[in-house]
């Protein structure tokens, strides 16, 4: 749940995307024909298996312009206003192949390199490295570049977006780069391969990675825990509870388990349709007639499974929960969906929608309590449909109860990389959407959670708790994630491997976790984690795991090794930029208090040489920041609540401050 960076939406997408594919193996004859295509754009009716000038197999996705002009084959989206270009050259090595493909690329504009990372080899491609270009908040748009080479020479893919279409059209983005690997090129898969049990000499593989993966990020505390054929073989802890304590982490310890909370959510509600009280096709307004969303057509399409199936077109309207968390309630969350409208076609694309999945949470509770305010018939629903039944007995939303026990704290990086502890206080503004993301959970409650979804519904007596069905439904397919991985109600599919791996992750301030089971291997594992660099770990643990359990490829190590690199190189060059302790001049000029109508007031304070913006329920240092096109910006800087970014602007003669998130614009006026 927890906000990226600007710049770095287009940098993730490209370096995940690029990991994950399946070659398709193409003749000679079929490159050729493919090379000479007339250089005219078409648009595309369906997805579309394409190949590079030279040979190297994507995917070209639906409603999106395809133009090729060798060696150049460019992608344009629906909107018009972003491209994706996949760009085959010669070069020495990456930068001159990226300079080549720059120079090959339809435009003029070119913007200033802010970061070159080296990424491990991976599925054929030898030699990898990516690209972020510095951008101004003011032209809303993310740059990057990926250069790969392989035996037949470079291939350069150029991502030039906008923030508000790279955000709606990421799965988009994902589904063109799962597929884009070297000619000829089969990656591998587990498909079919037994899974080895997981013996002493694997599990100590495994936690000694972990162990130094942890030491590697400087996290302060991970606890993990593994289930094989309904057993636990691992449930522990590595490091600290808290930095400057030697508390330790443990399977007991609790930590805020972030969006995994939805797949709980998901789990009460199919609880509920096999009790006969709704189905997953009953409209939402026939179970919670408060439920209204900005756009009358959507509402009436809206039926339960759509609440959490990020499919309906609704975007992310995170900020306005966020920011004027004080006076954020249940019924205020509800409310705030009559003011969104939606931004693609209902189950055209995927985009993530905590507010909606918070509806969702409201509408089971409603149904269950109807008498109670739509938070408390939640938090009842939850505990007598799921926690109690399961044995989830450390599980709460009560942030008091979870804080007087053995409980992991949050912890950030300051602005020169160094780890510290975070403020608990922006964690609490997700109480008010809490089905989305307020859970408190440990390693030994979701390892119960877990063994009950590999076992198809069955406690581990043997006992029935949920009939397979309604459970099983939650993993069918809602919408695309790219090629690979589908999103169900609360969960991901993933098949890139070639055996399902079903999951979610989970981020907030200082806490990013994940939980994962292989049906066909009745494995599943829990990892949580008590620092924000932590979120690197968890793609690798996925992956380690997988590695043990069908000696695949060795790959983890490496991409955990490249995740550690990357993280210190982008702190490095964002820091170049920032100001610390703000500009002392551009800060006086600052107002005392602001106000935005959506998000609520900042106040704008000062400690010694230092500024804060103040919003209520929490508040961060600012540095300052001049930016390329002459404006000046001032960006939060405190661990766990970096990288929100306030432009100032001036209209009819007053200055305001500019927030956006991807696809909404927040302007604060001085009061």
């Amino acid at each position: 749940m927890k906000a990226l960076h600007r710049g770095w939406i287009a940098l993730l997408l490209l370096a995940l995307a690029a990991c994950h594919g399946t070659g398709v193996r193409r003749d000679a004859a079929t490159t050729a024909d493919a090379a000479a295509a007339p250089a005219q754009a078409r648009v595309l009716a369906a997805d579309t298996p394409e190949l590079t000038t030279t040979g190297n197999a994507f995917i070209a996705p639906q409603g999106w312009s395809l133009l090729r002009a060798a060696p150049v084959v460019l992608l344009t989206a629906p909107e018009g206003d972003s491209r994706l270009a996949f760009i085959d050259v010669e070069g020495a090595d990456a930068d001159a192949a990226v300079a080549a493909a720059w120079a090959a690329y339809p435009g003029s504009r070119r913007w200033p390199l802010k970061l070159a990372s080296d990424l491990p080899p991976k599925d054929g491609w030898q030699v990898r490295r990516m690209y972020t270009y510095e951008t101004s908040a003011n032209e809303q748009r993310n740059v990057a570049a990926l250069a790969q080479r392989a035996q037949s020479g470079w291939t350069v893919v150029i991502y030039e977006m906008s923030g508000a279409t790279g955000e709606k059209r990421g799965a988009q983005v994902k589904l063109a780069l799962d597929r884009l690997l070297p000619k000829g090129y089969s990656r591998e898969s587990f498909a079919g391969k037994p899974a080895h049990t997981l013996d002493a000499a694997r599990l100590a593989q495994l936690t000694r990675f972990v162990e130094d993966g942890r030491r590697a990020l400087e996290v302060p505390g991970v606890a993990i825990g593994i289930v094989q054929n309904g057993k636990v073989v691992f449930a522990g802890g590595f490091g600290v509870r808290a930095l400057g304590q030697s508390a330790p982490v443990d399977a007991d310890t609790l930590f805020m388990v972030a969006s995994n909370t939805k797949a709980l959510t998901t789990l009460m509600l199919a609880r509920l349709v096999e009790q006969g009280r709704f189905d997953w096709d009953t409209p939402v307004t026939r179970i919670l007639p408060q439920f209204r969303l900005g756009d009358a057509d959507t509402t009436r399409q809206v039926l339960v499974r759509h609440l959490i199936c990020a499919c309906t077109g609704m975007p992310r309207q995170d900020l306005e929960w966020i920011f004027d968390s004080e006076a954020a309630t249940a019924d205020s969350v509800l409310a705030t969906l009559a003011t969104m409208q939606p931004t693609s076609a209902f189950g055209a694309l995927f985009q993530y929608s905590n507010l909606m999945a918070a509806a969702a949470g409201y509408a089971g509770g409603h149904v269950l309590y109807p008498g109670l305010e739509p938070g408390a018939a939640y938090d009842t629903a939850m505990q007598s449909q799921v926690f109690d039944p399961l044995g989830m007995h450390a599980t709460t939303f009560d942030y008091a109860r979870a804080l007087r026990g053995n409980h992991a704290l949050p912890h950030g990086l300051d602005v020169d990389g160094h780890t510290e502890l975070a403020s608990m206080d922006l964690n609490r503004s997700v109480i008010a959407a809490r089905p989305a993301g307020a859970a408190w959970s440990n390693v030994n409650d979701m390892l119960r959670y877990v063994q009950m979804e590999l076992a198809q519904g069955r406690l581990a007596d043997g006992s029935r708790y949920i009939a397979a069905a309604p459970l099983l439904e939650r993993r069918q397919a809602q919408v695309a994630m790219g090629k690979d991985a589908v999103y169900g109600m609360g969960l991901i599919v993933d098949r890139t491997w070639g055996v399902p791996v079903v999951h979610h992750g989970g981020d907030l301030v200082g806490f990013h976790s994940d939980m994962l089971w292989l049906p066909e291997a009745n494995v599943g594992a829990v990892i949580l984690t008590n620092s924000d660099p932590g979120v690197a770990l968890r793609g690798p643990f996925q992956r380690r795991l997988l590695e043990l359990l069908y000696d695949g490829q060795p790959q983890a190590e490496a991409t955990l090794a490249s995740a550690v690199a990357a993280q210190r190189d982008a702190l490095q060059a964002e820091r170049k930029r920032l100001q610390v302790p703000a500009d002392a001049a551009a800060s006086a000029g600052l107002a005392a208090h602001w106000r935005n109508d959506a998000l609520g007031a900042l106040a704008v304070q000062r400690q010694g040489a230092a500024t804060w913006f103040d919003f209520g329920g929490w508040r961060s240092e600012v540095a300052s920041r001049r930016n390329d096109d002459g404006s000046l910006s001032f960006v939060t800087i405190s661990p766990g609540v970096d990288g929100f970014e306030f432009v100032v602007d001036t209209r009819d003669g007053r200055h305001e401050l500019v927030l956006r998130d991807a696809q909404h614009e927040y302007r604060f006026s001085a009061r």
